[in-house]
C-alpha cells in the first residue's frame, strides 16, 4: 500500500517533457506544470512562438501570454509564477525516509566511532545508539524530545528545518502576520522590528493544521462535484450520440434532401459534442489539481513540519488552488449550444421534391457567462438539539470562522432560540441560546460576533460566538424588525413589513426608504444583505421582487419577473464574485449583481429559506429543521 501511495505521489511530480522529477516547476495559464528549463527549451524549438510572444504548452499546444515579452526569449521562463503546490510536494516526499536511511549513530560518529543507531530524534535530526539514547534522556536540553525507534519496518518522520537563505545559521521559527512572511531571529530584528504581530510558528499549529484539513475536505468535496459534473458530461454526450442516429433516420426518407439536413445536423452536433469534451477535459484539470493539493496537505500534516505546514496553508490562503474557471472566455464563442431538436414538418410532402420541406433544425444557445453547473449537496446539518419542544422552523443562517473553528448560526422561530453548529475534535458540537420572543433575521457584525432581529418584541441582540453563543447586550427599536445587515461599522440596515431603515448601533432611525417616484416601494421584505459595493438588496415577499437601493435612498434597480420566473422570494445573499442568490420555492435564482437573470437551481433538495455564502463559495441553505452544505 505503501509503495502504491508513493508511487502515485511520484507519478504527480514527474515532468511530461523530460520524464523526470520537476525541478523549479512552474505552471502555464492552461494549468499544466513543466520544469523551468523545459519550458525554455520548447520555447526554444517554436520560431512561431518567438514571433507571437507567447510560451505554447507541450501538452495541449495552449499559449500563455509571456508578461514581459522584451526580456531575452531565455528569460520567457522565469516570469512565469512557480507552483509553490508542488514545489513543496517534492520537498516533503524529500523529507520522509525509511528507517534504514539512518545506520549509524550521528553523535558516535562525530567521534569517530561506528556505533549502529538504534532510535531518531525527531526534535534534532540525529539517529542514537542506546547508550546516547539514555544521556540524550538524561539532558535537560533534551529530555522531552520526542524519540523513534528504528527497529522494525515503519517510517521516520524527520522535521525539515528550514534554514533562512540569508543568514544561513539561523532556523525559520517566525511569521510576521503583517507581512505574511516566514522570517528566522536575525531577519524578524533587521526587517520586521516596526511589525506589530510577530509569533512562533509553532504557536500557529493547531489552527493550520485545522485549517488545512478544512481545505483539504473542501477540496473533496469539490472534486466529487466535479466528477459529478464530469459524469453528467457525458451522459449527456452519449445521449447526443442517440439523438443524432435517431434523426438521421428520421431524416433519409428523401435521399437529397435527407443528405443536406444529415450533413447539417452533423455538423452542429459534432460541434457541440466537442465543446462538451472541452468541458470534460478542464473538469479533469482541474480535478487532477485539488488531488495535487490535498496530497500536498497530507504529505505535509504527515511530515509535522512547521514550514510544510505553513507554506501549504498560505498556497491556500493565496488563492493559488482556487483555479475558478479555466475555459478563456476571450478566446471561445461566447454562445454555446445548449440543445438541438429536429421538427418534422409533414405537412408540406404534397409539394414538389423541390420544394419539399422535410423539417428544421432548432438549436438554442446559452451564454458562455452562464454555463453553471448543477448544485451538489455535500452535508446536511440537523437544526434538532436538545431542549427543542417542537420541530425547528429555521429562518436565517450566518457562517463564521472563531479561533480556526468553522461555526454555522441559524435562528429558530417556533423554538425562541438561536443556535451554533461547529465541529471540535471531529465531534459535532452545539450550543443553544433561548429568547423570550421569536428570532428571524442573523448576520455577521464583528469576527466573532452576530446580531439578531427579534421582531415579536422590537428588539436587536448582539450575541458572542466563541463559538458558543452568549448574549451581549440588547437594543429595544421602534419597530420590529424582521431582517438586519450590517452597512458600515457605526451603521446598520434593517427591514420591517413596509420600509427599510438605516438604524446607528443605538436604534435610532437615520433614515427611512420607503417609497420610489411617490410609489410605496415595499410591501413585505422578509430578507435583505449587503453587497460589496455597500448597496442594500431587498427580498420583497410581497412585491415579488428584488431591490437594490442604496443607503441614501436611491433605488439603483429592480428585478421583478412575470411568468416562469416569477419570484416568491426569501433569502438572498452575495457570492464573492458579486453574484446575487435569492430563495424560493423549491429553488435559487442566481441574478447578477446589477439584477440581470443568471439561472434557476431547482435542483438544490430543498425548501430553501435563508441563504449564506462564504468566501470559498460554499452555499448553506437553511430550511424548516436542517441546514444545507451546497458547492
Amino acid at each position: 500500500m505503501a509503495t502504491s501511495r508513493a508511487e502515485k505521489v511520484t507519478e504527480f511530480l514527474t515532468c511530461v517533457m523530460c520524464q523526470e522529477l520537476y525541478t523549479d516547476p512552474c505552471t502555464l495559464r492552461c494549468d499544466h506544470t513543466f520544469c523551468r528549463k523545459c519550458v525554455t527549451a520548447n520555447i526554444q524549438t517554436r520560431p512561431d512562438a518567438v514571433q507571437s510572444k507567447t510560451i505554447p504548452c507541450a501538452f495541449c499546444r495552449q499559449d500563455t501570454k509571456v508578461p514581459d515579452p522584451s526580456r531575452p526569449v531565455e528569460e520567457w521562463a522565469g516570469q512565469i509564477k512557480p507552483s509553490i503546490i508542488i514545489q513543496g510536494l517534492i520537498d516533503t516526499q524529500a523529507d520522509v525516509v525509511k528507517t534504514g536511511s539512518a545506520s549509524c549513530c550521528s553523535v558516535c560518529e562525530k567521534l569517530g566511532e561506528t556505533t549502529p543507531g538504534a532510535s531518531w530524534c525527531s526534535e534534532c535530526q540525529v539517529s542514537l545508539c542506546e547508550r546516547c539514547v539514555k544521556i540524550h534522556r538524561a539532558s535537560p536540553s533534551s529530555h522531552d524530545h520526542e524519540i523513534w525507534d528504528l527497529s522494525g519496518e515503519v517510517k521516520v518522520k524527520r522535521r525539515r528545518k528550514v534554514i533562512c537563505r540569508e543568514h544561513k545559521d539561523e532556523v525559520i521559527k517566525l511569521v510576521c502576520k503583517d507581512c505574511h512572511k516566514a522570517v528566522c531571529q536575525t531577519c524578524c530584528a533587521v526587517y520586521h522590528r516596526k511589525c506589530e504581530s510577530v509569533v512562533t510558528i509553532q504557536s500557529m499549529l493547531s489552527n493550520l493544521k485545522y485549517h488545512l484539513r478544512r481545505h483539504a475536505k473542501q477540496l473533496s468535496k469539490k472534486i466529487h462535484r466535479k466528477e459529478t459534473i464530469v459524469k453528467k458530461t457525458d451522459e449527456k454526450i452519449s445521449g447526443i450520440e442517440k439523438n443524432k442516429i435517431a434523426v438521421e433516420n428520421h431524416i433519409k426518407c428523401v435521399e437529397k434532401k435527407g443528405k443536406q439536413l444529415i450533413n447539417e445536423f452533423k455538423d452542429i452536433t459534432d460541434k457541440q459534442t466537442k465543446e462538451l469534451k472541452a468541458d470534460v477535459k478542464l473538469e479533469e484539470i482541474e480535478i487532477q489539481m485539488y488531488r495535487q493539493h490535498c496530497v500536498f496537505i497530507d504529505q505535509a500534516l504527515v511530515s509535522d513540519c512547521e514550514m510544510d505546514l505553513y507554506d501549504a496553508y498560505q498556497a491556500w490562503e493565496s488563492g493559488a488552488v482556487e483555479l475558478g474557471d479555466v475555459r478563456d472566455t476571450d478566446t471561445v464563442d461566447t454562445r454555446r449550444i445548449d440543445d438541438i431538436r429536429f421538427t418534422p414538418d409533414t405537412d408540406n410532402v404534397q409539394h414538389i421534391l423541390d420544394d419539399l420541406q422535410l423539417g428544421k433544425i432548432d438549436v438554442t444557445y446559452k451564454d458562455q457567462g452562464t454555463c453553471l453547473t448543477s448544485p451538489v449537496l455535500v452535508d446536511v446539518i440537523d437544526g434538532r438539539m436538545a431542549g427543542d419542544v417542537v420541530e425547528p422552523s429555521l429562518r436565517d443562517v450566518t457562517v463564521l470562522v472563531v479561533d480556526g473553528i468553522q461555526t454555522v448560526v441559524v435562528t429558530d422561530r417556533k423554538n425562541k432560540c438561536v443556535k451554533s453548529f461547529y465541529t471540535r475534535n471531529n465531534q459535532l458540537c452545539q450550543s443553544r441560546l433561548p429568547l423570550d420572543d421569536s428570532p428571524w433575521g442573523v448576520t455577521q457584525r464583528k469576527e466573532n460576533q452576530v446580531m439578531v432581529a427579534v421582531p415579536e418584541s422590537s428588539q436587536i441582540l448582539t450575541v458572542e460566538v466563541t463559538p458558543d453563543l452568549l448574549l451581549l447586550s440588547t437594543i429595544t427599536t421602534r419597530k420590529g424588525y424582521v431582517s438586519l445587515a450590517v452597512l458600515s461599522p457605526p451603521s446598520l440596515a434593517t427591514c420591517t413589513y413596509d420600509c427599510v431603515d438605516i438604524l446607528d448601533m443605538a436604534g435610532h432611525v437615520l433614515r427611512s426608504v420607503t417609497t420610489h417616484n411617490k410609489e410605496p416601494l415595499f410591501t413585505d421584505p422578509w430578507y435583505m444583505c449587503v453587497n460589496n459595493k455597500g448597496s442594500i438588496l431587498v427580498s420583497d415577499r410581497g412585491e415579488q421582487s428584488v431591490t437594490c437601493v442604496r443607503s441614501e435612498g436611491d433605488v439603483v434597480w429592480r428585478y421583478a419577473p412575470t411568468g416562469d420566473r416569477e419570484l416568491t422570494p426569501y433569502g438572498i445573499t452575495t457570492t464573492p464574485t458579486g453574484d446575487i442568490l435569492v430563495a424560493g420555492t423549491n429553488k435559487v435564482t442566481r441574478l447578477t449583481e446589477t439584477g440581470d437573470y443568471v439561472t434557476d437551481h431547482q435542483d438544490i433538495g430543498c425548501d430553501p429559506w435563508g441563504l449564506y455564502v462564504d468566501r470559498h463559495d460554499t452555499l448553506y441553505v437553511c430550511e424548516q429543521s436542517q441546514i444545507h452544505e451546497i458547492i
